[in-house]
């Protein structure tokens, strides 16, 4: 699917691998229609790539408040859903 999707930083701590995690997050979009399976998709891939223990919540409305480990945090927009992603443990 090449459609284009609009992607909005909101918050970011995650310099290293912030394109890396948006590319992914756009492939689960393409790939996926529900947000449970994408928000699956993308945790499964980082806990392989960089190890446990990734946390991935994708949704309209949601309101957080986090602690993330260092240089493992992003919180943005694609299209109207929005994406929280932090590493803790």
């Amino acid at each position: 699917m090449t459609d284009q999707r609009k992607v909005v930083i909101k918050a970011a701590d995650m310099p290293e691998i912030q394109k890396e995690v948006i590319d992914l997050t756009l492939q689960a979009f393409n790939k996926f229609t529900v947000e449970k399976d994408i928000a699956s998709h993308i945790k499964r891939t980082l806990d392989t790539r960089y190890g446990p223990t990734f946390h991935v919540i994708v949704g309209r409305s949601f309101g957080s408040y986090v602690t993330h480990e260092s240089k493992y945090f992003i919180y943005f927009y694609v299209d109207q859903f929005a994406v929280l992603i932090f590493k803790s443990g």
